[in-house]
């Protein structure tokens, strides 16, 4: 699989409109939109994909998950930009937005402390084996990795970074 955006070159930094928006609490005053992103090359088999946004770089322990789409529908190859605004309508008809690590469904841009050094967004796009994993909205960032780990035929990712 090949993955591009029409945003942001792999190991290009992110811009500003991708940024986490000031009403998260965390000291950023992007734009909050999640980038374009588009998919070719697909196995065979293919029933659905999920595209994700990581950060591994987070001071957590265990990273950060930034956006959690699944059940995207077989027939798309592609997320225009702002898809990860619940209120845009830019989802394809099917697909779901999972919990992040904000605590709720949605994307959620890049944050890192200030002065810390540029951190690795990893958007990830999954060719699943199923039509449709068994999450909801409010299922955690790890469950749905751990289904996608088991039913996940191809992927591909494009890093992005960001440091302020």
């Amino acid at each position: 699989m090949n993955l591009t955006s029409d945003d942001f070159k792999d190991g290009d930094y992110l811009g500003p409109e991708h940024v986490l928006s000031a009403e998260y609490g965390f000291g950023c005053r992007g734009g909050n939109r999640s980038p374009h992103l588009r998919w070719e090359g697909a196995p065979a088999g293919t029933k659905s994909f999920a595209a994700t946004c990581f950060d591994p770089d987070a001071p957590t322990g265990s990273g950060f998950w930034h956006w959690v789409v699944v059940n995207i529908p077989p027939s798309v190859t592609e997320l225009p930009a702002d898809a990860g605004n619940p209120a845009s309508g830019n989802l394809p008809a099917g697909a779901l937005q999972a919990r992040t690590d904000f605590g709720k469904p949605g994307y959620g841009g890049p944050c890192p402390p200030q002065g810390d050094h540029p951190h690795r967004y990893l958007f990830t796009v999954f060719a699943v084996s199923m039509d449709a994993l068994p999450v909801t909205a409010d299922t955690s960032a790890a469950v749905v990795g751990f289904y996608l780990n088991f039913n996940t035929l191809a992927k591909a990712s494009l890093m992005g970074l960001f440091k302020r």
